[in-house]
């Protein structure tokens, strides 16, 4: 199991619903091997189904779950409970991504319930507003991506990358920021980690890559090379 914390620089993947069965093991592997090679954290956002056999095949990434609910033990049938996603082997989950939005209250909601269990929060905002307001709650991440972007190919600029980053610790610096949204290579990489993000991500643009495995090579080669740069 990989350390139950996150050390910046760090990269995120989330293969959504593009990949299933095999080809998300095989892709979580290739993270794993990558990881280690390059000394940089990966966090491995996976599909639900999947978590316990990806959290015990690997053992540099920190495996997410894609959402929970904040439901406690009990009724809750086709939630996701807390308690079930640290018994697979989840170290953490992705909150109120576009594609599973949740409103402020219920978010806060879940946010204290990760935490009760002991699992990490990377939250999704889509404007600095948002990422301001959801900072305030204590995440362990803030992910701030335009929504209009993700999936397209184009990825933010520099001066997003900064503001983002300013948004956040000016309400909390404890609170990592990862800026995403169409990250389709390891220059879109290396742009984004030289403009001061602790952290990108990509989700199609590895599922979609022709050979998923070395593209998360050069991915994750390309955050060790812009956070060396930027710090020699």
């Amino acid at each position: 199991m990989a350390k139950h914390k996150i050390n910046v620089p760090f990269f995120e993947i989330g293969p959504k619903s593009y990949l299933y069965g095999d080809d998300v093991l095989a892709l979580a592997l290739a993270a794993d091997k990558a990881s280690e090679k390059y000394g940089v954290d990966v966090i491995f956002t996976c599909p639900v189904v999947e978590i316990r056999r990806v959290a015990e095949a690997t053992k540099h990434i920190h495996v997410f779950a894609p959402h929970m609910d904040p439901i406690p033990v009990g009724r809750g049938t086709a939630d996701t409970l807390a308690e079930a996603l640290v018994a697979a082997g989840a170290e953490g989950t992705q909150l109120n991504h576009v594609e599973k939005p949740l409103d402020f209250d219920t978010l806060a909601a879940t946010i204290a319930r990760a935490k009760e269990v002991g699992l990490m929060t990377m939250v999704c905002a889509d404007s600095m507003a948002e990422a301001s307001k959801i900072t305030a709650l204590k995440p362990t991440c803030v992910v701030a991506e335009p929504s209009e972007l993700i999936g397209t190919g184009i990825s933010v600029g520099p001066e997003y990358v900064a503001a983002a980053f300013e948004c956040v610790k000016s309400v909390d610096p404890d609170v990592l920021v990862l800026t995403a949204a169409g990250i389709s290579n390891g220059q879109d990489v290396y742009n984004t980690i030289i403009a001061g993000a602790d952290a990108t991500g990509s989700s199609s643009g590895v599922a979609k890559a022709a050979d998923r495995a070395a593209m998360v090579d050069e991915m994750i080669a390309a955050v060790r090379k812009a956070w060396d740069e930027r710090h020699s």
